[in-house]
């Protein structure tokens, strides 16, 4: 399908009902058949909805169209833009580590960077945007991602995205780049070799400025990256906060999966079902 069919069909497949429109599914919670239903459900032994804070059924239509859009494996909805960067970047480093973040960006992201993940012990290492070349000096073996803006918000900087996301490949290191402003439908940051895309879905997503919304979304392989990678403890040992899960061991995309199980539970930075019905105008 063209992007603009996509956009208006993709991930949703009719209810019992027929309804064209996607159904606002406005409920926290689900039934499970019976205990060992539920436990196979947390389990990850069978998939399928557990509570609206980990996913919804209209929040999964818009998860689903919103990945095929901008050409990626999986995405996961959040609360607003500044928490799908957060969920991104967290979902790489903790304390102790480092992230290097092109210096032109959006002033919240940079608040974030500069001063909230500060606190969380994460240290941020900032490079020009024009100059690609002036990362390898940042990077160490504590380095856990890159970050940058396709086109920056508001001084619309274009950014080579190959020149960055080569450089993090070279490091095994996973590149993100935030996408809102050029959109997947001027810019598709995969098709040059990013890992993770984010997006304020407040702004051309929903297009008419009247929710807030964040969407992240992780590039088909990326489970490649993480396996194995000695940056990337937390994907390759034992999750102990849920049942000693290794996350690249589980058939399904590592990334999105891990922020939806650990992240988003905890965080819970989530969107109202009723969000969704302004943010399918993808």
């Amino acid at each position: 399908m063209k992007q603009q069919t996509t956009a208006l069909h993709s991930g949703y497949i009719k209810d019992s009902q027929g309804t064209m429109a996607v159904p606002l599914y406005q409920t926290t919670a689900y039934a499970f058949k019976d205990a060992e239903h539920a436990a196979n459900l947390f389990a990850l032994k069978e998939l399928g909805n557990i509570y609206t804070r980990l996913m919804n059924p209209t929040t999964d239509v818009f998860e689903k169209r919103f990945a095929e859009v901008e050409g990626g494996e999986a995405a996961i909805a959040a609360a607003s833009g500044m928490s799908s960067i957060f969920f991104a970047i967290t979902n790489c480093a903790e304390v102790g580590d480092n992230i290097i973040c092109a210096s032109q960006l959006y002033g919240g992201t940079l608040t974030q960077t500069q001063h909230t993940l500060k606190r969380f012990g994460i240290e941020t290492r900032y490079f020009d945007v024009h100059k690609p070349e002036e990362i390898d000096a940042l990077v160490d073996d504590k380095t856990k991602c890159i970050f940058f803006e396709s086109l920056t918000n508001p001084s619309v900087d274009v950014a080579d995205i190959s020149a960055i996301t080569n450089i993090a490949k070279k490091h095994n290191i996973i590149s993100i780049v935030d996408n809102t402003v050029a959109t997947p439908i001027l810019c598709q940051p995969f098709e040059y070799g990013a890992d993770v895309t984010v997006h304020s879905a407040s702004k051309y997503t929903t297009g008419q400025g009247l929710a807030i919304g964040g969407i992240l979304v992780e590039r088909k392989g990326l489970l490649e990256v993480l396996k194995g990678n000695p940056r990337y403890p937390q994907f390759n040992k034992p999750d102990e906060s849920y049942h000693g899960l290794v996350y690249v061991d589980v058939p399904l995309p590592v990334f999105t999966l891990r922020i939806r199980l650990s992240l988003l539970r905890d965080v819970g930075a989530v969107l109202s079902p009723l969000t969704h019905g302004y943010l399918f105008k993808v």
